[in-house]
């Protein structure tokens, strides 16, 4: 049975009533948070439920006090009833005011901090006395990429982590040394570590289910105080069969209400928003190659993490090309790159990736062995002229190769950065 048990910053391997646990750092998410320490900014780590915000909260603490044994370490989890009493704004203050240490670093960590009662006005006190370094995780529902303005005055830095990568994936299953079965089983099994705890996929996918059940049928419903859920919960479970094409809340609410399920665009535009602001769908606009602008029509929505496609709607419907694009364009944001849609012409190229100079077009498909199959996926990449690198990312199984000019890469050797190295 595998078992995570989080400690410090990684995942603890101990062999105990037959069960394995395991300890993995989450490498590049502790790295951003040390860049950052003592910044003089309110930071925030956002992302999907369970997708480990607490746990590397905790890890970065670890850390801290092994760089600098006489830090003042304020810490308050309010999941822990011995809060209970500081669960009001005025009452958080104090406790924080009452435990400050002049002369050395004061750094407050805030665990759940939504389950404080205007709890906004109490970090803004702090922030504003440039006595404290900030740290908050809080409910997604509550806590979202869109309210973080309006709730802090003082600047803010938000750090969003993603479920599981494929690199952290393997280092988990390290005893599993066939990277094809790895890969296979990440695409099915996605990257919500919890979800690892149990033997029985039956118990896996319940696992995955309880987690977007309670995103839509609590979080988003309570957040919003929406009349009921049918409409939520279709529209996401269409998201998630549509992943990876162009859509739009009009082409949406015709195919909820051709089902039967009365719906208007306006409604299931503000609902996808909902969805996109909890970290289960993300919103990828295109723009036009040729005529260097945005467009507003036909965005691409992905999903946070395949394991919940799968938990929720089994293989129904399953392509694998769409599948791996979703994977790709998780991976990209995971990396810190800006993704774009691209079209030039009538052809679509599936990213554009910005990353401070660099950029990248990019093309993701299944299967590429076929001569025809190939010229027709790197056909798009031909058209443009400009000289930035230029990606086929497929399931090809091969070590990197060229093709007039276009690189063509193995998606597990590129999920795992093998080509950067070679």
């Amino acid at each position: 049975m595998y078992v995570i048990i989080v400690s410090k910053s990684k995942l603890n391997l101990s062999f105990e009533s037959g069960a394995r646990v395991k300890y993995i750092e989450r490498t590049a998410y502790l790295n951003r948070l040390k860049g950052l320490l003592n910044t003089p900014d309110i930071k925030i780590i956002t992302g999907i439920r369970r997708s480990g915000k607490s746990e590397l909260m905790r890890a970065f603490i670890n850390f801290i006090r092994d760089a600098d044994n006489k830090a003042n370490i304020i810490y308050v989890d309010f999941f822990d009833l011995k809060y209970d009493e500081i669960k009001n704004y005025k009452a958080l203050h104090a406790h924080i005011e009452n435990q400050y240490q002049s002369g050395i670093s004061n750094y407050v960590f805030i665990d759940e901090v939504q389950l404080c009662s205007d709890f906004e006005l109490a970090v803004n006190s702090l922030h504003n006395s440039k006595k404290y370094d900030i740290y908050l995780t809080g409910s997604n529902a509550f806590l979202l990429s869109s309210d973080l303005t309006t709730l802090f005055t003082g600047r803010f830095i938000e750090i969003p982590i993603f479920p599981f990568s494929f690199h952290e994936f393997c280092v988990y299953f390290s005893e599993e040394t066939d990277r094809k079965k790895l890969f296979d089983n990440y695409v099915l099994m996605g990257g919500l570590a919890g979800s690892y705890e149990y033997i029985s996929n039956r118990d896996r996918t319940g696992y995955i289910n309880d987690v977007y059940k309670t995103i839509v049928n609590r979080d988003l419903v309570d957040k919003y105080r929406l009349p009921g859920t049918s409409v939520l919960e279709h529209l996401a479970e269409f998201m998630m069969d549509n992943i990876s094409n162009l859509t739009s809340p009009n082409k949406i609410s015709e195919k909820l209400n051709a089902g039967s399920l009365a719906s208007n665009h306006v409604t299931i535009g503000k609902y996808i928003d909902h969805l996109c602001d909890a970290f289960m769908f993300y919103k990828v606009k295109r723009y036009d190659i040729r005529g260097k602008r945005y467009l507003e029509t036909l965005d691409k929505y992905y999903l946070c993490d395949l394991g919940m496609r799968y938990a929720v709607l089994g293989q129904r419907n399953m392509d694998y090309g769409r599948a791996y694009e979703n994977l790709v364009a998780i991976e990209l944001m995971r990396r810190g790159y800006e993704v774009y849609v691209g079209k030039l012409y009538q052809k679509e190229i599936d990213f554009i990736a910005l990353r401070q100079s660099e950029k990248l077009y990019i093309q993701v498909s299944d299967n590429i062995s076929e001569r025809s199959t190939l010229e027709r996926e790197v056909e798009s990449l031909l058209q443009i002229k400009d000289a930035y690198p230029k990606l086929l990312i497929a399931n090809t199984g091969h070590p990197e190769y060229l093709y007039e000019g276009i690189r063509i890469i193995d998606i597990s050797n590129w999920l795992l950065n093998i080509e950067e190295h070679e």
